[in-house]
């Protein structure tokens, strides 16, 4: 067996015994009566979930999703914004052994039908206002439930909803009795999330129980979380952010989850007071947000940012963590240390169990201080994703001949070996909190009819990053069209066909594109042509 071969087959012993029910079980048998989860509405009264009465729950509500004809295997859409609902559907999965399709809730029609036609999902679960959409887009699902609120907010025509969409009531799906355990298995499959890609399509990155495992063990072990910490999560859960980095970790040391339905600046500090959080995961668009309010007496010991920046430690009292990870790492592989959080704006070094190398355009290794193509090592299925569902090409386009992934990103290392970002060598963007495919909007533009070229680009915005753009080459059916009305049909034309992080901005109209090459457009010379959004009323 060669040396590679003997190092995954330890990394998978390692994982075996232990699948994300046996996690939960845990500590329903240590400590029953600890709070687990507590749900912090915008509306109504606080939830909360001790880790017995989750548990019990979500095999409550996993039998009767076998009851009603999910099979291990089968995959489930859960299309919801944070909710306990979503925390209850994406356990009663992964203990039911169904594979949990968490889709972002801001992807349109045109997004769901192909999420649903990739995974076959045989049935959804959401909330009120994405109930007609789902059933709409995914006709070939064999049911829906759905909830009786958005997000806590409470939706009276429910009952009505659900009998003109034909669907099952969410509080209808629980069993009276729990699902027997199955046997436990880290390698069943576990979970999809869709990310974007440099193709026009996302991509279905499938995780196995043993990477739920891997991304709750090791994002605890870089927090050094203990049972009695307490965490504060507002991103989405259906981003691995908010699903491995806060939720995973949370539950695999024990603590306590205090969760929102999304960032509220005017809430943040009362709810962390309130409930004595200890650490959050945050962005940089929430800070900004509460930079300008007072800091109260506060228990929280540290963010993790995604760089360390000395002002935000220092205004806020906390210490930020670089780190850097994604989808198909499920974690971290890239961070500091708690004791040694290094220079200014760095993310760190390679964390442990992870190998990365740094390349230059020609393969070769750079060295210390030069700015490279970042691949990164680890266990298919374990440490890495397990594949990129029902996508052959692109699973044999992203790692080479050694097992190497290609990350896509640009990474700077310092002549101490600190590591730094630098920015995407794919052709993405970077919308708040979301991965955006510039290809995807083009291939979507280019359908409009109206257009013979076009070249999608990020121009930078003061709260957001980025926000897309583009340039057309005008094409014969915009011929008797003005600036404003050719603007206005490409908006509205990606507003129908993207969520609505994805849809332009602008619409700037070119004789040309600058090309670097004969083929390739020189999109930065197109960014460069932008100034920085700097208020909401440019």
């Amino acid at each position: 067996m060669k040396l590679k071969d003997q190092i995954d087959h330890s990394y998978r012993e390692a994982a075996a015994g232990m699948d994300i029910p046996w996690m939960l079980q845990q500590w329903v048998e240590k400590t029953p009566d600890k709070t687990c989860l507590v749900w912090c509405p915008f509306e109504g009264d606080t939830q909360s979930f001790t880790y017995a009465e989750l548990f019990d729950a979500a095999r409550r509500l996993a039998a009767g999703l076998q009851s009603r004809g999910v099979k291990e295997g089968e995959f489930v859409l859960l299309h919801m914004d944070n909710s306990p609902e979503f925390i209850l559907s994406w356990y009663a999965c992964a203990i039911l052994g169904a594979v949990v399709v968490s889709t972002n809730t801001r992807s349109v029609a045109r997004d769901m039908s192909y999420f649903a036609e990739v995974t076959e999902a045989v049935c959804a679960l959401t909330q009120p206002k994405y109930a007609r959409m789902i059933r709409e887009s995914c006709p070939q699902i064999r049911f829906l439930g759905l909830a009786d609120n958005d997000a806590g907010v409470r939706c009276e025509d429910s009952v009505d909803l659900q009998s003109e969409l034909d669907a099952v009531a969410f509080a209808d799906l629980f069993a009276e009795e729990p699902i027997s355990l199955r046997p436990v298995d880290a390698s069943l499959n576990l979970g999809v999330q869709f990310t974007s890609g440099t193709t026009s399509r996302p991509k279905a990155v499938l995780w196995t129980h043993a990477n739920g495992i891997w991304g709750g063990k090791t994002g605890a072990q870089h927090y050094r979380l203990r049972s009695d910490d307490i965490a504060m999560a507002f991103l989405p859960l259906f981003h691995t952010n908010a699903q491995s980095y806060s939720m995973l970790s949370t539950h695999w040391s024990g603590g306590t989850l205090i969760l929102q339905p999304k960032f509220s600046a005017s809430r943040f500090w009362q709810v962390a007071t309130n409930h004595q959080v200890t650490w959050a995961s945050m962005i940089p668009f929430a800070i900004k947000a509460i930079m300008d309010q007072p800091v109260p007496e506060h228990k929280m010991r540290f963010w993790n940012l995604g760089a360390r920046i000395g002002q935000i430690e220092e205004v806020f009292g906390v210490k930020l963590l670089g780190l850097w990870g994604m989808t198909e790492t499920v974690t971290h592989g890239i961070t500091v240390d708690m004791d040694h959080l290094g220079p200014e704006m760095t993310i760190g070094r390679a964390a442990p169990d992870y190998d990365i190398q740094l390349r230059r355009a020609d393969g070769s290794l750079c060295e210390l201080g030069e700015t490279g193509h970042l691949f990164i090592r680890g266990v298919r299925g374990v440490s890495l994703f397990k594949e990129y569902y029902r996508n052959p090409d692109a699973n044999e386009s992203a790692f080479d001949e050694h097992g190497w992934f290609d990350t896509g990103d640009l990474i700077r290392s310092d002549k101490d070996g600190w590591l730094y970002f630098s920015d995407r060598d794919k052709d993405m963007l970077k919308v708040g909190v979301e991965n955006v495919a510039a290809s995807e909007i083009e291939s979507v533009i280019m359908l409009s009819g109206v257009v013979d070229e076009c070249a999608v680009v990020g121009q930078e915005h003061y709260m957001l990053d980025e926000v897309p753009v583009v340039f057309i080459i005008p094409g014969p059916g915009a011929s008797e069209l003005t600036h404003a009305q050719l603007e206005e049909t490409l908006i509205a034309h990606c507003r129908e066909n993207l969520p609505d992080f994805k849809v332009v901005r602008s619409v700037h109209v070119v004789d040309e594109l600058p090309r670097s090459t004969l083929e390739k457009i020189a999109k930065n010379v197109l960014r460069d042509r932008l100034p920085p959004i700097t208020s909401d009323s440019q």
